[in-house]
């Protein structure tokens, strides 16, 4: 056996209050807050001196975590928040949602911005891509018919 399960998604913000609320309003519950900091910290990071603020949220289904970090040292060293989709590396989190209008409209008044539009995936998804908080790329799917199953929903739209 290998993997058991994906943990958590972690990202970097300037402004951890305000992630924690545009994610609170996406529907994710804050978990837990606390400060990070120590030599296991600078052990597994790598960052000697390592000073962060974390905010744990979880998914509704209780299954998927995001982590929120605000690192207080060292210094944050690179941005990439406002990276094209097809740049390397980190690209966006992908949530699915009962209403996608209704999510945008809320997530509107958080600062939110749509990438393009909502476009539909065969008769399987609506999905879009949108700016969150301090510009992080977030993709948002509304599941189409009646799920009955955690199977790849992919595959069966190809078939």
């Amino acid at each position: 056996m290998s993997v058991k399960r994906m943990d958590n998604v972690g990202i970097v913000v300037e402004d951890i209050d305000a992630a924690i609320d545009f994610f609170t309003e996406l529907g994710l519950e804050l978990e837990g807050r606390a400060p990070v900091e120590g030599d296991w910290a600078d052990g597994v990071t790598g960052l000697r001196g390592m000073r962060v603020e974390i905010a744990m949220m979880r998914t509704p289904d209780g299954h998927s975590r995001l982590e929120l970090s605000r690192f207080l040292a060292p210094t944050v060293v690179a941005d990439h928040r406002n990276v094209p989709v097809n740049s390397l590396g980190y690209l966006r989190v992908m949530f699915t949602v009962e209403d996608i209008d209704d999510t945008l409209a809320r997530l509107a008044k958080r600062g939110a911005e749509i990438i393009d539009k909502v476009v539909q995936y065969k008769n399987a998804y609506r999905l879009c891509y949108l700016r969150g908080p301090e510009g992080i790329l977030i993709g948002l799917a509304q599941q189409l018919g009646q799920q009955i199953s955690r199977a790849n929903p992919m595959r069966q739209a190809q078939t």
